[in-house]
C-alpha cells in the first residue's frame, strides 16, 4: 500500500496539509474547548480551498493526507479506548446503552435514505450521534464506499453543533425533573457527543452527576469497536456481497481492533498509550485538513440543511430510548 506511493510527487500537498494541522493545533490550545484542533483544520482547509488557488501539483498530496493519513490515524485513535470502563460501570447500565448504540445505529442506517442525506453523511452524522463525535465519524468514514470529503465535513459540523447545543440547553432541561444526580449523569453521559460535550454538561449539575457522565461516556466510546463492525456488516450486506466477504474488514480497523483490545487487557504504560493516543490525535487533524482542502464550500452549504435535519431526528431518537431504558430499569 504505502511502497506504491510516489513521496516526491506528493510532499508538498502533503506538507500543506500538515502546516495547516500543525496551526490547527496551536490555535486550539487558546480557543474555546468546543472548537478542537481537528475542526479548527477542517474550518482552514475549506475556507483555503473555497477562497485562494491551490496548485495543481499539490492535489495528489492533498488527497493523500485526506484518505491515507486518516486511516492511519485510526490504528494509533485505538490507544483511546478502553474496554475495562464497561466493568466500572456495572452491567445493568452497560446493558442499556448497549441496546441504545444499537438501535440508533439501526435506525440511522435504514432511516438516512428516507430523509435524503446525501451519499454517506447521514450514516456518518448517526455514528457520531451513537457513540462519540468526531472520532467515530474519523473511524467510519474510510471504509464507506462511494463517499465525498462533503460527507465527512458535514457530518463534523452537524455533531458538533448539536453536542454544543445539548451542553448547554440540558443541565437547564434536566434539573426541573426530580432525578438523582446518578439519573442525569447518566442520561447526558449516554446522549451528548464528545467527551467534551459530556463533561461540560454533567460537571455544570455537579460533581456527582459530572463523574458518572464521564464513565458513561467512556464505557460508550468503547462500543466503537462492535459499532464499525455492525455498519460495516449492514453496508455490505446491502451491497450484495457474499456471507463471508460482508465481515471482511480494512487493514485500519484490523490494527483497530487489536490495539483497542491489547490496549485493554494487558498493562501497557502510561506514558506509550498517552503519547500514541496523541498521535493519532494529531495525524487526525492533518488530515481534517486535507478533507477540508478538497471541500467545495457550494456542496457543503446545499447539503449541510439535510444532514443537521438528519442529525436532530436521529438525536431525538436517541434521547426518547435512553428514557425509555431508564424507565424500565426502575422496575428491575
Amino acid at each position: 500500500m504505502w511502497e506504491s506511493i510516489n513521496w516526491k510527487e506528493n510532499s508538498k500537498g502533503i506538507l500543506f496539509a500538515a502546516l495547516i494541522g500543525l496551526a490547527s493545533i496551536l490555535i486550539a490550545k487558546v480557543s474555546p474547548s468546543v472548537l478542537n484542533s481537528v475542526m479548527w483544520a477542517l474550518f482552514i482547509g475549506v475556507a483555503l480551498r473555497n477562497l485562494a488557488k491551490i496548485p495543481a501539483n499539490w492535489e495528489s498530496g492533498i488527497a493523500f493526507a485526506s484518505a491515507k493519513m486518516l486511516e492511519l490515524s485510526i490504528v494509533f485513535l485505538a490507544f483511546g479506548i478502553d474496554y475495562g470502563q464497561i466493568a466500572s460501570l456495572g452491567y445493568g447500565s452497560f446493558i442499556g446503552i448497549s441496546i441504545t448504540v444499537t438501535l440508533v445505529l439501526l435506525a440511522t442506517f435504514y432511516m438516512a435514505k428516507k430523509f435524503n442525506c446525501p451519499t454517506n453523511t447521514g450514516l456518518l452524522v448517526g455514528f457520531g450521534t451513537a457513540i462519540c463525535g468526531s472520532s467515530a465519524i474519523a473511524a467510519l468514514s474510510p471504509s464507506l464506499k462511494n463517499g465525498e470529503k462533503e460527507d465527512v465535513a458535514i457530518a463534523m459540523a452537524v455533531v458538533n453543533l448539536i453536542g454544543t447545543l445539548g451542553m448547554l440547553i440540558l443541565p437547564f432541561v434536566l434539573v426541573r425533573f426530580l432525578w438523582t444526580d446518578a439519573e442525569m449523569g447518566f442520561l447526558v453521559g449516554a446522549s451528548l457527543h464528545s467527551v467534551g460535550n459530556v463533561a461540560g454538561a454533567g460537571f455544570a449539575l455537579g460533581k456527582e452527576a459530572g463523574d458518572i457522565a464521564i464513565t458513561v461516556k467512556l464505557a460508550r466510546v468503547a462500543l466503537l469497536t462492535p459499532g464499525l463492525f455492525l455498519m460495516n456488516y449492514l453496508g455490505n450486506r446491502q451491497s450484495g456481497l457474499g456471507q463471508k466477504a460482508r465481515f471482511q474488514l480494512p487493514w485500519y480497523l484490523i490494527g483497530f481492533l487489536l490495539i483497542s483490545v491489547l490496549h485493554s487487557f494487558l498493562s501497557i504504560p502510561v506514558e506509550i498509550a498517552k503519547s500514541a493516543s496523541y498521535t493519532g490525535n494529531v495525524i487526525l487533524t492533518i488530515a481534517m485538513a486535507g478533507i477540508g482542502l478538497k471541500v467545495s464550500f457550494k456542496k457543503l452549504l446545499q447539503a449541510g440543511k439535510r444532514g443537521l435535519r438528519f442529525g436532530m431526528v436521529i438525536f431525538a431518537i436517541q434521547i426518547l430510548l435512553l428514557l425509555g431504558i431508564m424507565e424500565i430499569g426502575k422496575w428491575f
